[in-house]
């Protein structure tokens, strides 16, 4: 007997699987002590099945869902169509109709993950999601099982493949955000609308996952500040290099006094950090904890194979669990009562790029308005002057999330200094 799954969807992450059964079919069925097979796979409609028929995929292809959840041999669903509906609706069904879920759909788990998993439970049923955070990356599973003994104290994660490709174009070669989009469009890192990747949501979606898993916390995406790449200029690269520092897009989730911090911004690495390397497409998370100090998991984000072994990996251990008759266990078992950190708790380091009048004073002139806040510099440049206007530079040391608020308001308001723009620094 073998366990029959049901795929929603047979994009390219879907289409993975069956090659992954094939090649390393000796192995997987050592470690679910059972043989998988593909017995559904659900399709857009007809035209799609013939297509793929046509292909040669030879597959049980339906167009309607029920036909998957009706049919009992089906034990395991993978959804892998993307978006939010109707995958939530055939997952909810699926749960409610006793079948096991594995998923990819970040975007999905980040907004209604607490209902789909109080309705697993309910159901006494399985819901994974290893694909849904760094793609072939075992993160989620390294957080709940490798470091179970461990107390997680702040993640940071280059998460996102397509902004963090376009900063290594912007930072390597000089690109502006406009030629990085382009290229990224063309070679198919960006869809036609970059929304998600470019202004940080999609980093902000696996940040709320791994909110739950780091931290035993469920964070609302509403809670998750999140600032895109799109206002990084060709400057602001120029003087984080100079400055000794690399622009990435980074996820950043702590743990202070107050409760949890998780936001998604640009941010100057150390070019000695680990994360200041992570280049092109690929994805990294970052891990400090008090028993193993601090841990980097590297790899693709993103992509078909790696993917597909992510969902996959997810699918054995599934079998193993009907095998042992153990499955049903939530794929996350630590979990706390939500508290979101107080801004005065959450304290950085901060770039800030000014314009202001090249004139006798100016300088003492900003110096007096971070002062009032309490706020000292670490770093100060001015750069080249066209004779009215001087660009000011400043990093100051660590300052909390109130005091930026404060500082940024006044600089708003003050008529001699216009603000261009203010980045996160990693402190050394």
């Amino acid at each position: 007997m073998s366990v029959k799954i049901g795929l929603l969807g047979f994009g390219t992450v879907a289409s993975g699987i069956p090659f992954l059964l094939k090649e390393n079919a000796e192995k997987i069925q050592q470690a679910a002590q059972d043989t998988i097979e593909i017995a559904k796979v659900l399709v857009r409609d007809d035209a799609e099945k013939e297509r793929l028929e046509a292909a040669g995929h030879d597959y049980y292809f339906v167009t309607n869902v029920d036909e998957i959840l009706a049919d009992e041999d089906i034990q395991i669903v993978v959804e892998l169509m993307g978006r939010i509906e109707p995958a939530k609706t055939f997952i909810s069904c699926a749960l409610e109709a006793g079948k096991h879920v594995v998923t990819a759909n970040k975007d999905l788990l980040a907004v209604h993950g607490s209902e789909l998993r109080i309705l697993a439970e309910k159901n006494n049923v399985a819901l994974y999601y290893e694909a849904a955070v760094a793609g072939g990356i075992p993160i989620l599973r390294t957080l709940s099982n490798s470091l179970v003994s461990d107390k997680v104290t702040r993640i940071l994660g280059v998460l996102n493949g397509t902004s963090n490709f376009m900063m290594t174009k912007m930072v390597d070669e000089g690109w502006t955000y406009e030629e990085a989009l382009k290229t990224a469009q063309e070679l198919g890192y960006a869809e036609s609308d970059p929304t998600n990747d470019v202004e940080g949501i999609d980093a902000a979606y696996k940040a709320v996952i791994l909110s739950q898993f780091g931290f035993g916390m469920t964070i609302d995406f509403d809670n998750v500040e999140h600032k895109g790449i799109s206002t990084i200029s060709p400057d602001d690269v120029a003087v984080a290099q100079e400055l000794g520092y690399v622009i990435k897009l980074v996820g950043d989730i702590r743990e202070t006094a107050s409760g949890l911090s998780a936001e998604v911004s640009p941010t100057f690495l150390p070019k000695q950090h680990p994360l200041a390397s992570v280049n092109g497409v690929m994805n990294a998370v970052f891990v400090e904890s008090i028993g193993i100090g601090q841990s980097m998991y590297y790899g693709p984000g993103a992509g078909q194979k790696p993917t597909a072994a992510s969902v996959t990996a997810d699918i054995i251990r599934i079998v193993r669990r009907l095998k042992d008759e153990t499955v049903g266990k939530a794929f996350n078992e630590f979990s706390r009562p939500l508290q979101i950190a107080a801004p005065s708790d959450v304290r950085s380091e901060y770039y800030f790029s000014i314009l202001a009048p090249d004139k006798n004073g100016t300088l003492l002139q900003l110096a007096e308005i971070f002062n009032a806040e309490e706020i000292s510099f670490k770093q100060i440049l001015q750069q080249a002057s066209d004779g009215e206007q001087a660009h000011l530079v400043v990093v100051t040391h660590s300052m909390s999330k109130t005091q930026l608020e404060r500082v940024t308001s006044t600089l708003a308001e003050a008529a001699d200094f216009m603000l261009q723009n203010t980045f996160k620094v990693l402190g050394e």
